[in-house]
């Protein structure tokens, strides 16, 4: 599957990108991935494969990912990290992935 990209009224959730145009290393970085170019390109294959749904949850005049969540398939699962101070941005963003994952693709979130 293509990554698909949400426009959450206040936040914009779109895949996560490092290129020429956009990176999201640094936030990673900040929110302790060891090594965020190669989770880009992770999650990247994730989304190719159908097992795992990564969404960067960004300011939307800006693109700049505030945080990020992690939507496993099989076991179903979500997880979200936030970066220092944007806890709201996470909270405002994880029932809109809910509603999308459960609804449009099918899996179950408990």
């Amino acid at each position: 599957m293509e990554p698909v990209e949400i426009n959450a009224g206040t936040w914009y959730l779109r895949a996560l990108r490092d290129d020429n145009r956009v990176t999201d290393v640094p936030a990673l970085t900040e929110l302790g991935i060891a090594d965020p170019a190669g989770f880009v390109v992770s999650a990247a294959a994730g989304w190719i494969d159908d097992d795992r749904f990564t969404w960067a949850v960004c300011e939307p005049t800006t693109g700049e990912l505030m945080s990020l969540i992690v939507v496993a398939a099989d076991p179903a699962s979500l997880s979200g990290y936030a970066r220092p101070g944007q806890r709201h941005t996470l909270d405002d963003a994880i029932p809109v992935i809910t509603r999308f994952v459960e609804g449009a693709l099918g899996i179950p979130l408990d």
